[in-house]
């Protein structure tokens, strides 16, 4: 088999050693390889074309990032968990178009993960820590002291008020990761559904408008709609623990529908959509299929978490 014979265009080691301690000089680490090309051009030196530029930085795995940069210590993902209502609330705060272009109102909303209830919302003219806390405090005395909040990182969320409140509480906090809107997707919904409704206007006239209309949405929210994490029931039903005698009486239609017309019917006796969760998850675990153990975002068992 014929030896492969050495270009004669191929640079020296001496050559490319030489080529990538340009590249990775102080003047040039910050650069790109064209633009580093251009300047050796312009200072009347030539060391090699772009591409044997980029083919040399590959070699050496500097192709991306050859400066020092800082390292941001990893964030924790927020896994939590509730199985009952009361155990574990959402919080955050959406913008309410005001009457006229930059004027806007702040709708603070918490929720419930469990049951989808809204159990507090309030239309301020600012956002603050303190109308959070006042928010939170009128929420508990009516629906209960829940196990876990679970917010973004806001600065009303991260507030010192809130912290206090909730420490005296003896009440879990949780943070969504900066930047990951997933970590917070019961309170990302429910504006969805808010904000994509028939009835959202473009804007609100007034403060008092904006009040009515989220007073209008949370009664429709809590007891009309029907949520399909929840087996279709409201979210009333199932805050108030009434979702399991609509459970029952839906199977009694369903069953004397399947008596008139088997035919029409599958082998299933209840539709899966029907059926009401035993947990609900922010952020639920990866479990290994072939150990089956729980993994986290390293692919390991695990560590112990915060849970309702």
């Amino acid at each position: 088999m014929p030896v492969p014979r050495t270009p004669e265009n191929k640079l020296t080691d001496t050559e490319r050693r030489a080529v990538l301690e340009m590249l990775c000089s102080k003047r040039f680490v910050d650069q790109a390889p064209l633009e580093i090309y251009a300047q050796l051009l312009d200072d009347g030196t030539y060391l090699c074309s772009v591409s044997t530029m980029y083919r040399i930085l590959r070699e050496n795995a500097q192709v991306k990032e050859r400066r020092r940069q800082a390292r941001h210590p990893a964030r924790t993902c927020p896994e939590l968990v509730a199985t009952a209502p009361r155990q574990v609330y959402s919080w955050d705060i959406t913008k309410l178009a005001g009457p006229v272009k930059g004027t806007y109102f702040d709708a603070y909303v918490m929720v419930d993960i469990y049951s989808r209830y809204i159990v507090g919302a309030h239309v301020q003219t600012h956002e603050s820590g303190l109308l959070a806390a006042e928010m939170m405090t009128e929420v508990f005395a009516v629906h209960g002291i829940p196990n876990v909040v679970h917010a973004d990182r806001g600065t009303s969320m991260t507030s010192k008020t809130v912290a206090t409140l909730l420490a005296d509480l003896e009440v879990t906090r949780s943070h969504s990761r900066p930047r990951v809107s997933n970590d917070n997707p019961y309170s990302e919904s429910l504006f969805k559904t808010l904000k994509y409704g028939p009835r959202w206007p473009e804007r609100f006239l007034s403060i008092h408008h904006a009040r009515d209309f989220m007073d209008s949405f949370t009664s429709w929210y809590n007891h009309e709609h029907r949520h399909t994490g929840i087996g279709l029931h409201t979210a009333a039903d199932v805050h108030f623990g009434l979702a399991g005698q609509k459970a029952t009486e839906r199977a009694a239609v369903l069953a004397r529908a399947r008596v008139q017309h088997p035919e029409r019917f599958g082998t299933v006796e209840t539709p899966k959509i029907l059926d009401l969760p035993t947990d609900v998850w922010i952020n639920k675990p990866a479990v290994d299929t072939d150990t089956g153990d729980v993994e986290d975002d390293s692919g390991g068992p695990a560590a112990d978490q915060a849970v309702a």
